[in-house]
């Protein structure tokens, strides 16, 4: 296990994506938005990435520096093309026009299709709630067909991602953020490379078999090479059973369908879609109700007795601003498996060993 601070993390893989052709802005954007997700705990969408996006930007499946096209422009109602950058460049811009719609009439929607990997979409959550509105996203990755559906073995789905995000005044918002996978992809990615093991029965065989090992989503693999779901026979498993399943199919048809981008199917190229609803609770809110009523329903939702040994009870958004505290201070760790492969990479587009040696301290 190797230990980085974050701002050293921060500007090595900023260093990696400028080398592979980026603009220093999104390159810095890329590595912000990365390190945040290890920050926050999320290490299934942090820097164990950068491999997966540098094999996507080599073969042109990310283009660098994209700005996003908008199909259709309402008052409340944006139809956006991320024209297939990378997500943490055309994920804020797409956000940004739901937020100034929202703002202006109190209720706004956006799509987006044909983006690159849009990271953890709480980020996106954070976004819209540091201006004071509540979002709601539902996403899919067309292309990427990991998870069986409630009752069946075969892949139909994507790991389809829901996220609500609800500000609070004074203090951090409430942010639901998860996949309707039992894990996300990225978290078989990390065991596969010595992180966190996965749950038991997070995965599924082609007869049925639950199972933990990676390989069942991935084939055979090699320690520093790279992971290709497409080899693997098993499948990931839908989260809560029909509950779980049933809104992954709601995440496709509105994330994937309605915005253009592709419900999961045959394998294709790889992009998130998103249908995202924006509302500012100022609008709604003639009494000045609402942010005094949360506080008093998440101090009664946190005051129930915890479980033995549980601890507390926590509200979503809790945990990862611990992690993020005590990552921020102490360092983010990754597994010496996810080091080696990113070092592979920033020596595949021509950083040298004292760079290196520097990100480490």
């Amino acid at each position: 296990m190797v230990t980085i601070q974050s701002q050293k993390l921060i500007d090595f893989v900023a260093d990696i994506f400028a080398h592979a052709g980026s603009s220093e802005a999104e390159a810095r954007r890329i590595g912000t938005y990365l390190v945040t997700a290890n920050l926050t705990g999320h290490d299934s969408h942090g820097v164990i990435r950068v491999p997966v996006y540098m094999r996507w930007r080599n073969n042109g499946n990310i283009v660098p520096d994209r700005t996003v096209k908008l199909l259709v422009d309402t008052p409340s109602l944006a139809v956006i093309d991320g024209c297939w950058g990378y997500g943490q460049t055309v994920g804020p811009q797409a956000v940004a026009i739901g937020i100034e719609k929202c703002k202006a009439a109190g209720l706004a929607a956006i799509t987006l299709r044909n983006s690159g990997h849009i990271g953890r979409i709480g980020d996106w959550a954070e976004m819209a709630a540091a201006e004071g509105l509540i979002s709601i996203h539902f996403v899919n990755a067309a292309g990427s067909i990991l998870v069986a559906p409630f009752g069946g073995v075969d892949r139909r789905l994507s790991t389809a991602p829901y996220c609500v995000g609800i500000p609070r005044a004074g203090k951090s918002p409430i942010v639901l953020d998860f996949a309707t996978s039992l894990v996300a992809e990225g978290k078989v990615l990390v065991a596969s490379r010595g992180g966190k093991k996965l749950p038991k029965g997070a995965l599924i065989s082609p007869e049925g078999e639950l199972s933990e090992d990676p390989s069942q989503l991935y084939g055979a693999y090699e320690a520093e090479g790279a992971r290709d779901h497409a080899k693997g026979q098993g499948a990931i498993r839908a989260f809560g059973d029909h509950k779980g399943s049933g809104l992954a199919l709601v995440c496709e048809l509105l994330g994937g369908a309605l915005s253009g981008n592709g419900a999961t199917s045959s394998p294709r190229k790889f992009s998130n879609g998103m249908f995202a609803v924006y509302l500012d609770p100022k609008r709604v809110d003639v009494d000045q109700f609402f942010d005094g009523e949360i506080t008093r329903y998440v101090d009664y939702f946190k005051a129930s007795k915890p479980i033995a040994g549980q601890g507390e009870v926590l509200v979503p958004g809790e945990p990862e601003a611990r992690t993020r505290a005590e990552r921020t201070k102490n360092g983010v760790p990754l597994p010496d498996e996810t080091w080696a492969a990113i070092i592979a990479t920033a020596r595949d587009v021509g950083i040298g060993d004292e760079r290196i040696t520097r990100a480490v301290g």
